[in-house]
């Protein structure tokens, strides 16, 4: 949902985060987000909140993104 509200494909996020575009395929899977592992998770998340993706929801609302026009502190 991230990457899709940045119109930004997974070589596009690849390169700005540093994680290979397969390793993001397998995380865009419910399986291999569960196989993922933290550092990776961690890097695209910085990457995503650097440009404007908020994460909201929870495991009781379900997950979410919110795209500012400016990144939030």
């Amino acid at each position: 949902m991230a990457r899709a509200a940045l119109n930004w494909s997974t070589q596009k996020l690849a390169a700005e985060s540093g994680v290979s575009s397969r390793t993001l395929n397998r995380i865009e899977t419910k399986e291999g987000f569960a196989a993922a592992t933290q550092a990776n998770l961690k890097l695209v998340e910085l990457t995503l909140t650097a440009v404007g993706i908020e994460f909201i929801g929870d495991a009781t609302d379900g997950p979410g993104v919110r795209l500012w026009n400016t990144p939030q502190p």
